[in-house]
């Protein structure tokens, strides 16, 4: 039985930034397809459509680049009665005026594969025509081209007059689409959101106002671009969900840790930290002075020191975080401070939360304790300790009524919520409520 196929897709900024990447290394493009499961061809289509040329400078005279300035003897040029054959001012003249003689060199380099300049080493200095890939660049063009072919019309003027002789007489008799769609679908030639969005344009007889809900619907405001899209992207490069299940599909073993923030207010200030392991649902909860990238690493960096790089490496091998501004620098969250590596870190994809679900599901307890919108300045690291203590000791239905300490003491190092603070609690004594902190 044939093996079912991977269904094809558009390269990603990712993809592009990884491209441009491998261009300056100088890779070839089967090294290049074959890292991102694309044919090689695909590659160079992708450069040779979306490469830069960069024009000839002319920052010394024209005639250093003509091929034939060794052996060129053309004077007087510059009108000058003694006139000299390194002249600069006969340069100057056929800077200006075209040279009957002149024949201005090109390099060969982008002539052949991979034509750009990326990977050559005088790049900056050369004067010559150059061809150069920029992946933001690229990835721009990709996205003018897409919006421009889902643009207008994609009907030809007969074939939509057709279509509202069909629609426009049976919307105007109040029939919804749904019952005309069921009874003319072989006779309407597109889907149901596209007749939509002609009925937006207005090239129908009938009109949104001739629908019974479609004007009662508010419109929705469009979401906002995200600011310097590559800055936001580079950092997934290598580290996206796909990449992590492809990870654990090999290292079925590996110990994997959900990484998040907590916030109490919109203001500045304090958040908690908190890391959770799949295996038992064990959670440590670290109180930062407030929500940077520089705070989070800090974290880490104590966190490491305080329970050894061994056991750091052994149950944090793996870091499942999502898409916040205080977790874009994979680079220092996966070194210690002397450049040591002590995790792998990726990526869950953007408005999937359920891909580290369980640590979702664990922040409701902290805001049991800590409603959203309340300060976190008062609060210590000990408190901290204490709420993850109490939130530990409570038993839940997803483990079979068992306890994340009384899991962790089998999962994971029993080292680990000694050194981080933390002390199991009675099941009688377990409080979720404000009270808990209160002082």
């Amino acid at each position: 039985m044939a093996k079912n196929k991977k269904p094809r897709r558009h390269l990603t900024l990712s993809d592009r930034v990884f491209i441009e990447q491998e261009l300056v290394r100088g890779s070839s493009f089967t090294e290049i397809g074959k890292a991102l499961g694309k044919d090689p061809s695909t590659i160079a289509k992708e450069v040779k459509l979306h490469y830069e040329v960069i024009k000839a400078t002319y920052v010394v005279y024209t005639c250093r680049l003509c091929s034939y300035y060794s052996d060129c003897k053309l004077t007087l040029l510059c009108g000058r009665k003694h006139c000299g054959r390194k002249c600069k001012e006969c340069y100057s003249f056929n800077r200006d005026h075209d040279c009957p003689y002149g024949d201005i060199k090109k390099c060969s380099v982008p002539l052949k594969p991979p034509y750009v300049c990326n990977a050559c080493e005088s790049r900056f200095s050369c004067h010559m025509e150059k061809h150069v890939y920029h992946a933001k660049r690229a990835q721009a063009e990709y996205e003018e081209t897409l919006v421009k072919s889902r643009v207008g019309i994609n009907m030809t003027p007969e074939e939509l007059t057709r279509l509202d002789e069909v629609i426009s007489p049976l919307i105007k008799k109040g029939q919804p689409l749904s019952h005309i769609f069921a009874v003319h679908a072989d006779d309407i030639p597109v889907c149901r959101r596209t007749l939509y969005n002609y009925l937006d344009q207005r090239v129908f007889e009938a009109r949104n106002i001739d629908l019974h809900r479609r004007v009662r619907y508010k419109k929705r405001r469009p979401r906002n671009a995200p600011k310097d899209r590559n800055q936001q992207q580079a950092y997934r490069n290598k580290r996206t969900y796909k990449d992590f299940e492809f990870y654990m599909e090999h290292h079925p073993d590996a110990s994997v840790v959900e990484l998040d923030t907590v916030k109490g207010t919109r203001d500045a200030g304090k958040c908690l930290l908190t890391l959770l392991f799949r295996s038992c649902n064990f959670m440590l909860i670290i109180l930062l002075p407030r929500c940077s990238q520089e705070c989070v690493i800090n974290a880490i960096n104590s966190l490491t020191d305080t329970i050894s790089l061994r056991l750091f490496r052994k149950y944090f091998e793996v870091i499942l975080t999502d898409n916040g501004p205080e977790f874009k620098n994979p680079w220092d969250i996966e070194k210690d401070r002397d450049g040591r590596h002590r995790c792998y870190v990726f990526y869950c994809d953007p408005y999937a939360s359920n891909q580290k679900g369980k640590l979702e599901k664990n922040h409701e307890y902290i805001r049991y304790v800590i409603p959203k919108g309340k300060s976190m300045q008062n609060y210590t690291q000990e408190d901290i300790n204490k709420l993850a203590s109490h939130i530990n000791s409570t038993a839940r239905d997803s483990l079979n009524g068992a306890t994340p300490f009384a899991l962790a003491k089998l999962l994971i190092d029993r080292r680990i919520p000694i050194l981080t603070g933390q002390f199991e609690v009675s099941p009688d004594n377990v409080m979720l409520k404000p009270e808990l902190l209160k002082k």
